[in-house]
């Protein structure tokens, strides 16, 4: 019958043959304890960055989905549950997860190209994120006297740090 013993013990069995002898052997089980297996920290990227998950506490290393351990992939979009087991020298294993969120870029939109008459003031102003930088010295919703045509980029960052670039053309 099949058991599962809590703690490495020495069993003893008596046998007993046909003419009523008996005789006994010893068998030692040994319980090694599981792995500490651990995923490490959940990790949050921008969407397209890459991400690295390794893994400790075993000696070889099976994630699902299937990703190298120690080696950046670029994970997909959303939050994914990585599950890793991990296999001792014992040959005994465990498991652990880590949360890989991937949040999108930002759709930062500089607004629709502008026509001007040269010594009058432009306007910028972006949308879609919570920081604004635009290039040329410009600053967002600033009105600003640009001296010819141009085409000014605006760089945003959103709530989660992730960044996005558009562009816009004052042609004077």
């Amino acid at each position: 019958v099949a058991f599962v013993p809590n703690a490495t013990t020495t069993y003893t069995v008596t046998g007993t043959d046909a003419n009523g002898c008996q005789n006994t052997d010893q068998v030692l089980v040994t319980v090694n304890p599981l792995p500490l297996v651990n995923a490490g920290t959940d990790k949050t990227i921008c969407e397209g960055a890459t991400v690295t998950l390794t893994a400790t506490g075993a000696v070889t290393y099976n994630w699902v989905p299937l990703v190298t351990n120690g080696t950046a992939f670029t994970p997909p979009s959303g939050t994914t549950t990585y599950t890793v087991s991990g296999t001792d020298a014992n040959g005994c294993i465990n498991t652990d997860q880590a949360l890989v969120t991937s949040n999108s870029l930002p759709a930062i939109n500089a607004g629709i190209d502008q026509g001007i008459c040269f010594g009058d003031l432009a306007t910028l102003t972006a949308t879609g994120g919570t920081v604004y930088n635009w290039s040329n010295a410009v600053i967002d919703g600033t009105p600003f006297s640009p001296g010819a045509t141009a085409s000014y980029t605006v760089t945003g960052t959103d709530v989660n740090g992730c960044v996005n670039t558009d562009q816009v053309i004052v042609a004077v």
